[in-house]
């Protein structure tokens, strides 16, 4: 089974509505959420431009390569795409495979577990074994490590058009840290969500394994 985050969001609001969406269903055709969608890509391309302004052309990338983002240098790459490999389910609510990434790093409960189950028993058939996650990163940003035994830190970080962020904001930026997680094979404790406006300004707001977002 494949998730992406429209499908990981869809479950989070209704697990039916979830259903619809992984079954081909026909759209719902809620206004206001298209114009939320509308309004989030807006704001998604006008905070890419201006991140991008903030960094040297040579430290910036556009949709680089998901197989080269260990090797790359840049400090800041957008639009990232990337899929994790097939990754096995766990049969109980928190994963016991040290194999897969974690979402709990992010202080959130590992709910794509939960959305394969909730999608194969609408459907009436067996929970599949594995899945697989995708996601467009609409930014990471590459720490350099600060000495030769430790490794570049990246942290992705998700745009928000709100000023008020909600729960699910967040466990959307862990879903998008998992798939960054996976790709990388290493852990992904910090996640940065740049929303909204206060004088004209985005706020940045971060989590991490740590402290509460």
């Amino acid at each position: 089974m494949k998730i992406a985050p429209s499908l990981f969001e869809a479950f989070l609001n209704c697990p039916t509505h979830c259903w619809l969406r992984a079954t081909g269903g026909p759209p719902s055709g809620n206004t206001y959420a298209e114009w939320v969608q509308a309004q989030n890509e807006t704001y998604r391309v006008t905070e890419t431009e201006r991140l991008l302004a903030e960094h040297p052309p040579s430290e910036s990338a556009r949709s680089p390569s998901a197989e080269h983002l260990k090797t790359d240098k840049w400090r800041l790459a957008v639009d990232v795409s990337g899929r994790t490999p097939e990754l096995p389910r766990s049969s109980r609510r928190e994963e016991t495979h040290s194999s897969v990434p974690q979402l709990s790093t992010l202080n959130v409960q590992p709910s794509d577990h939960n959305l394969v189950s909730s999608a194969a028993t609408y459907q009436g058939a067996a929970s599949p074994t594995t899945f697989t996650a995708e996601t467009r990163l609409d930014a990471v940003e590459r720490v350099p490590s600060e000495g030769r035994s430790k490794a570049a830190q990246f942290i992705p970080i998700r745009f928000i058009f709100r000023n008020k962020l909600t729960k699910d904001d967040r466990l959307l930026l862990a879903f998008d840290a998992f798939v960054l997680s996976a790709l990388l094979g290493r852990e992904i404790a910090v996640g940065k969500i740049i929303h909204g406006f206060l004088c004209g300004c985005a706020r940045e707001s971060a989590a991490n394994s740590k402290s509460e977002p």
